[in-house]
């Protein structure tokens, strides 16, 4: 692996307690982002925060300074479930990609920042669109192993929506991963269990999730995506997983709409927007720690 960059060594310093008050904020911006439009996908969002907080502010190799689409000489990200755009636009924004201020255009015509993320408005820190499900796994293969044929060291990471994994397509990029030995992926399921038209396994039962990642070659690791220590450690313990043959997949247990009591337990704030009242509860929940946009 080569030397962290100046923006990483800088994360790395990063305590709990900060990675805290940033997912705080992250939060505030995911209800302020989604109430100010009355359109988007907060429940996710809200339950994905501790993981992207976790991953841009303290584990990804990145320097926002240096972006560039073919992200030579840094860790990638991919985000699959392009619908929880607001918390990777909040984070993008926070850690330096473009002014924070920006994120008052959520969703306006003419923003760069669209509902599901795009590429051709330009926004660094996107590299793919995904408004389509299903897509995200095989372009992070295709990264990893365009970073294998360049002998560039860092890794690539991807998430997921467990809805999503009902998307044959997933099912396919898994098996070429493992038959390639793509080993320097790291691709994390939000596995809460929960999708826009009801409980996953009302919908489409997923079976042994552990299992059918494991029966189709990957290294499976388990978390609990809610709890920072916990993510931490998973996203250490997965890139020490790195580079001995089998991709690595987390299945991240969250619970959708966390920090917000009345948003949680249900899916139906996976696409919905608080009311007036409703993000004046939301936003009393959240303490403002890093300003508001």
């Amino acid at each position: 692996m080569s030397a962290p960059n100046a923006a990483a060594s800088k994360a790395s310093r990063a305590s709990t307690d900060d990675l805290a008050r940033t997912c705080s904020q992250v939060r505030r911006d995911i209800i302020r982002m989604v109430h100010a439009v009355q359109s988007g996908h907060p429940g996710g969002s809200l339950g994905c925060t501790e993981f992207m907080v976790a991953l841009y502010f303290k584990v990804l190799r990145h320097d926002p300074a240096a972006w560039s689409m073919d992200g030579s000489g840094q860790d990638l990200f991919f985000l699959s479930n392009g619908h929880i755009s607001p918390v990777w636009y909040s984070v993008l924004a926070r850690s330096g990609y473009f002014p924070v201020k920006e994120l008052a255009t959520f969703r306006r015509l003419d923003s760069r920042l669209q509902g599901h993320p795009t590429t051709h408005e330009g926004l660094p820190g996107v590299r793919m669109a995904s408004g389509s499900l299903g897509q995200g796994l095989s372009v992070a293969i295709g990264a990893a192993l365009a970073k294998r044929l360049n002998r560039d060291p860092h890794l690539v990471y991807s998430l997921h929506g467990d809805g999503e994994l009902q998307e044959g397509q997933v099912w396919e990029a898994a098996m070429s991963a493992a038959a390639h030995k793509v080993d320097n992926l790291i691709a994390t399921v939000d596995w809460n269990g929960r999708q826009i038209d009801g409980d996953v396994d009302q919908v489409m039962p997923l079976g042994d999730l552990p299992a059918k990642w494991r029966a189709f070659g990957w290294d499976v690791l388990e978390m609990n995506g809610n709890d920072l220590g916990e993510v931490l450690r998973g996203l250490d313990e997965a890139r020490v997983r790195t580079g001995k043959g089998r991709p690595v997949a987390i299945l991240m247990r969250t619970e959708m709409g966390q920090g917000v009591d009345f948003m949680t337990g249900s899916h139906h704030w996976h696409g919905v927007a608080p009311n007036d009242e409703q993000a004046a509860r939301a936003l009393a929940q959240l303490p403002e720690t890093l300003g508001d946009y």
